[in-house]
């Protein structure tokens, strides 16, 4: 995964609490933002930095959830998938992708993500973001009982993107040409999928897929999309779980996109003849899996996050593509585990 960033508007003068600030902005948004940094610039700048990361968060998070429609999507026992209401479970959100990302896998944290010990980047503020939670492990906020976030999924429709600079796949993955192609249809974009650990179950997996059915189902989505890792950033040791997905699972050319210029890592080390793949597809991430049994199809490239300590790949999804055994599973309508 790739950050946004946008141009320092605090001067000539060094400030480390303002550059924290660039990587969580993207372009479209820096303007916003020009006056609140130039102020940071003094020396009470450790103190402004939390105030300043906590507002972020919900910044325009009212925006994408003005459209009606249930924000409970489904309950499984005492685990419910819904998506966030407010500033304050984007943050949730956050730190559970914090503690996935940074502190169980091999992301290296920039200085304000260090300090806020959440995961957060400009897209969040215009994203629908997806949760599921438990309402057997709470913890008392304020006096308050609090059910803890164990999953999260981050959703952003084309129209939302589109008035705010375009997709997070853009920053990896040149894909204005397959939006041109299909200018009819309604893309989804998916990201910044985890689960606790505990929680990689097959029951939490369901809920969050029933979730996103649901939303789907709710908005029209047509297609959806989106980077997924593996992890590691040496394309030789990925070299057979890269290839199957280059000799089995490739784009058909209507949903091809090829990685930004400067970008692509080849998927194609290893012949189809030379694979061994059932071996190879052993080796792919549990959630990689998933997307090919619904019909997924793999971009022509890969890229290397090294941010992220991954080798990402581009999914594509065309909804009418989806195997019906699996849309069965839901109800059409998403309305299996409806709450």
């Amino acid at each position: 995964m790739t950050r946004s960033f946008a141009d320092d508007p605090a001067g000539p003068t060094p400030n480390p609490f303002a550059s924290a600030l660039r990587l969580v902005l993207p372009t479209s948004l820096a303007p916003h933002f020009a006056e609140p940094m130039r102020r940071m610039a003094g020396p009470l700048a450790p103190s402004r930095l939390m105030p300043a990361l906590r507002s972020y968060s919900g910044l325009r998070h009212r925006e994408s959830r003005a459209e009606p429609g249930p924000v409970s999507l489904g309950r499984i026992g005492s685990l419910e998938v819904r998506l966030a209401r407010t500033a304050a479970d984007v943050r949730r959100a956050q730190r559970l992708r914090y503690q996935v990302f940074y502190e169980e896998m091999s992301a290296l944290p920039g200085a304000a993500a260090r300090l806020a010990r959440r995961d957060f980047d400009g897209f969040d503020a215009i994203c629908d973001h997806l949760l599921v939670i438990d309402h057997d492990a709470c913890r008392l906020v304020r006096g308050r009982r609090v059910p803890a976030v164990v999953g999260t999924y981050r959703l952003l429709r084309q129209e939302i993107a589109n008035r705010h600079g375009g997709f997070y796949t853009a920053s990896e993955f040149d894909i204005a040409p397959l939006l041109a192609r299909h200018p009819h249809r309604r893309f989804l974009e998916l990201g910044r999928s985890c689960v606790l650990g505990p929680y990689r179950t097959k029951r939490t997996v369901e809920l969050l897929w029933h979730g996103i059915w649901a939303y789907v189902r709710q908005h029209r989505i047509d297609v959806m999309f989106g980077c997924a890792s593996l992890e590691g950033t040496d394309p030789l040791t990925l070299e057979r779980p890269l290839a199957f997905l280059h000799h089995f699972a490739p784009s058909e050319p209507e949903w091809r996109a090829r990685a930004r210029p400067g970008r692509a890592a080849a998927m194609d080390n290893v012949a189809k003849d030379d694979l061994d793949a059932k071996k190879a597809l052993n080796e792919l991430p549990p959630l990689i899996k998933g997307y090919l049994r619904l019909g997924a199809q793999i971009g022509q490239d890969a890229v290397i996050d090294h941010q992220f300590g991954t080798t990402d790949v581009l999914i594509v999804l065309p909804i009418e593509r989806i195997d019906p055994r699996y849309l069965g599973h839901f109800g059409p309508n998403g309305e299996r585990y409806a709450a």
